[in-house]
């Protein structure tokens, strides 16, 4: 079950179109938690893969499923960076990013924004969320510059994920499902 979850939610990750996703999960222990991060870190890894506990509430935690790459390349960008910059993270060092950004969402009240980010949303779009502009669109994230290329992103998401639960119900393997680093 848990595995089917990060296939229907995180497809576009796991295809490399997407640099990070966050899930939510039923996870009863946290040693049952825990050996199953392991084991998926251990068999997701070697494709450019890492998956992180953000928080926990409950019986439910959060889940982060990231590219490090596909991070490393997004932090690259001024406006990401410096917005980062401004609240505090150590930008562009991206495992030092994403170790602030778990803190902050441990720690807060509410949700930090600038999580879109480590998710792969347009820096612009961000940006225009954490001002409370009025959006363009609202599609997998909240659209405040280019209109036409998110729509076209969320089409390639709604495709990607419709195909890899095709394949997961085909009896894929998330092995199989999860694009190498480099293609």
């Amino acid at each position: 079950m848990l595995e089917e979850t990060l296939v229907r939610q995180c497809a576009p990750t796991l295809a490399g179109l997407k640099t990070g996703s966050l899930f939510s999960v039923a996870a009863p222990s946290d040693r049952e938690l825990y050996q199953w991060l392991k084991s998926l870190n251990r068999r997701l890894g070697p494709k450019g893969l890492r998956l992180l506990p953000v928080r926990r509430r409950g019986e439910r935690v959060l889940l982060y499923l990231y590219r490090g790459e596909l991070l490393r390349r997004d932090l690259e960008d001024q406006s990401a960076c410096r917005m980062l910059e401004g609240l505090g993270y150590p930008c562009p060092r991206a495992g030092q990013c994403v170790a602030r950004m778990v803190r902050r969402v441990r720690e807060r009240p509410d949700f930090p924004h600038e999580v879109g980010l480590f998710l792969g949303y347009p820096p612009e779009d961000v940006r225009g969320f954490m001002e409370r502009r009025d959006c363009k669109l609202v599609g997998c994230w909240k659209v405040y510059g280019d209109e036409q290329k998110a729509q076209e992103t969320f089409r390639r998401y709604r495709q990607c994920t419709a195909a890899y639960c095709q394949r997961w119900r085909g009896g894929a393997s998330l092995e199989q499902l999860a694009q190498d680093e480099n293609g």
